[in-house]
C-alpha cells in the first residue's frame, strides 16, 4: 500500500481544494474524511494484531462514513456523491469478506479496505473542479 505521508498529503490536497474552491457537498465529504481519518487511528488495532481479525472499530467508522456520503448523495443535484458513496459501501465489503472468511490474509484485507479511499478523494477533487469550472462559466455568462 502507498506510504502514509502520500496518503496525508492527498488527503490535505482533497481537503484544502474542496474548501478553497468547492461548494457545500465537498466541504463536508471532505470534512467526513477528515473525520474518518482520525476515528480510524483510534479505531483499530494494535500494529501486531492488525487486520488479523475483524476490525470492528474501523467497520463502524466505515459504516458512518457511508452514511454520511449517502446523506450527501440524497440531498444534491449533482452525480460524484452517488460515486463517492459507492467506492465507500466497496471499502465495506472488505469487511464481509473478512466477517465471512476469518482466514483471510491481513495483508489482503487491509489493501481491500483502504485502497478505495484513492478513488473516493480523486472523485471529490474531480466533482470540486467540475462545479468550481461551472460556476465560473455561470459567472461570466452573466456577464455578458
Amino acid at each position: 500500500m502507498l506510504s502514509p505521508i502520500i496518503y496525508y498529503a492527498f488527503l490535505a490536497a482533497v481537503v484544502g481544494y474542496a474548501f478553497l474552491r468547492g461548494n457545500g457537498d465537498a466541504r463536508l465529504a471532505s470534512a467526513i474524511c477528515i473525520a474518518a481519518t482520525v476515528a480510524t487511528k483510534i479505531a483499530i488495532s494494535p500494529v501486531a494484531h492488525r487486520y488479523s481479525s475483524f476490525e470492528f472499530g474501523v467497520f463502524v467508522v466505515d459504516v458512518l462514513t457511508l452514511l454520511g456520503f449517502i446523506y450527501i448523495a440524497l440531498r444534491t443535484d449533482r452525480f460524484w456523491p452517488l460515486w463517492v458513496a459507492g467506492f465507500q459501501l466497496t471499502t465495506l465489503v472488505a469487511h464481509v469478506l473478512k466477517a465471512v472468511e476469518i482466514d483471510l490474509m491481513p495483508r489482503a484485507y487491509a489493501v481491500a479496505g483502504r485502497f478505495w479511499v484513492y478513488p473516493i478523494f480523486l472523485i471529490i477533487l474531480i466533482g470540486t473542479w467540475r462545479n468550481h469550472q461551472r460556476a465560473l462559466g455561470n459567472r461570466f455568462a452573466g456577464s455578458a
